[in-house]
């Protein structure tokens, strides 16, 4: 047996943390110099949406966030604990190039597999060169093996394949944010924003945030966020997609709506943006994850390619060949 550890930017909702038994190491957020605990536990689906939306109502009335790392002792803590009950560990974090996550993590890897007698390191890592959903996801394909019987030994190399084309695509809603984090300079800002400009951007390959295209208002971005989807995905009647929305719910629901009109998904994970990743990108971002061709969202000639790969995957996932169904806390469309 082994358990399945991720960062709260991993954006997994309370409901299905609890159906997948995924432990989750929470973010500390300092909000109007004060510590805010990013993940909660207990929470339902509506509970975490209301937390959600007075979150980022917060920040559109100026509330100051600083965010921070989770550090290598806690994950240390927790590897050593779950090392010393005998289980193997496979954790996933928010992509190396955005955070120090991973890095935090790969220190107290070495040092709880430096103390493990055994042929095998008892804990296992998985950059997922991407953040909030696509890292949740793999996570719950994880549990989804592990819950088949299959050892760490498996399902790694399965993850493994999957992170270069668990694509993460989004558009954000004020363009201050963006500049706050370096990717804008505060002129372009206030110019795109004077002018509608709502950039799409997406983790490349390396894990980094950049640029796809740039469309003119809202609307606009998010019927591109829909193509994108629909023209990319493989193999979506065997595959969970996930929607991260900073307080942009029914925004979000016309996105899963319009989808489902056009191609047919397992389900739906559609959920508040975790603080942590949203508090960079601001209120009114909306995120979508899936498994697509490339990440690159480019390049016919990986179809057929990328498409076997996809569909073996998750072949691999079903298992006994019965889609399984999201959990219903876990979504808001089955």
């Amino acid at each position: 047996m082994f358990q399945i550890v991720v960062d709260s930017g991993a954006n997994i909702p309370a409901e299905l943390v609890r159906h997948y038994d995924i432990r989750v190491l929470s973010f500390v957020n300092i909000t109007d110099g004060r510590p805010l605990v990013c993940f909660s536990p207990d929470l339902t689906i509506e509970e975490e949406r209301a937390k959600g939306k007075e979150y980022y109502d917060a920040i559109r009335a100026g509330m100051k966030v600083q965010t921070g790392l989770i550090g290598c002792g806690e994950f240390e803590e927790c590897f050593r604990s779950l090392s010393e009950n005998g289980d193997d560990v496979l954790c996933l974090t928010i992509s190396s190039g955005i955070s120090g996550t991973f890095n935090a993590a790969r220190i107290a890897a070495d040092a709880v597999n430096g103390d493990t007698p055994g042929e095998h390191p008892c804990v296992r890592l998985i950059d997922s060169k991407n953040a909030s959903l696509a890292t949740g996801i793999l996570a719950i394909y994880a549990s989804e093996l592990r819950s088949q019987g299959k050892e760490i030994d498996e399902v790694v190399p399965v993850i493994e394949s999957m992170v270069p084309r668990i694509n993460g695509i989004f558009t954000v809603g004020d363009l201050r944010y963006l500049a706050k984090t370096g990717r804008l300079t505060g002129s372009k800002a206030v110019i795109g924003n004077l002018l509608s400009i709502k950039p799409i951007l997406r983790g490349n390959r390396d894990g980094f945030i950049v640029q796809y295209k740039k469309c003119h208002g809202r609307k606009a971005s998010l019927n591109s966020l829909i193509s994108l989807v629909c023209d990319n995905v493989v193999d979506p009647e065997n595959q969970i997609l996930g929607i991260a929305h900073a307080d942009a719910y029914e925004e979000s629901c016309y996105i899963m709506n319009e989808i489902t009109k056009r191609i047919k998904v397992r389900g739906f994970i559609n959920t508040t943006y975790d603080f942590c990743t949203g508090s960079h990108v601001g209120p009114d971002t909306i995120a979508l994850f899936f498994l697509g061709k490339d990440r690159e969202l480019d390049g016919e000639g990986l179809l057929s390619r990328a498409s076997q790969a996809v569909s073996a995957q998750l072949d691999a996932i079903r298992g006994d060949g019965i889609v399984k169904p999201v959990p219903q806390g876990g979504s808001s469309r089955l």
